[in-house]
């Protein structure tokens, strides 16, 4: 592997994230207000509690559902109807 700095190289190290349905999230607004269409956009409407997806697809996705109302309206413990994890791309929830 080179260490020159390409895509190639970027790509190969690129972080995963992993997004799930926060359960503890205890406001429907969101998901009333646009979040539900934009949730089965990305998992593909397959009743789906999680999708694993490469770091900028799950940042720009993040930023678009902050949009909607209700995004924020959680408790300390779960703000968001989303919740967002970091992984390796050896993990096996990858």
């Amino acid at each position: 592997m080179t260490t020159d700095g390409s895509a190639t190289e970027r790509r190969y190290n690129a972080t995963v994230v992993k997004l799930s349905v926060d359960f503890e999230h205890p406001s429907r607004l969101w998901w009333e207000s646009g979040g539900q269409e934009l949730w089965e956009g990305l998992t593909g409407g397959f009743d789906e509690n999680s999708v694993v997806l490469d770091d900028d697809l799950a940042a720009s996705w993040l930023a678009e559902a902050a949009r909607v109302p209700g995004w924020a309206g959680g408790p300390a413990f779960a703000p968001h109807p989303i919740a967002a994890q970091n992984l390796a791309d050896d993990d096996p929830d990858a």
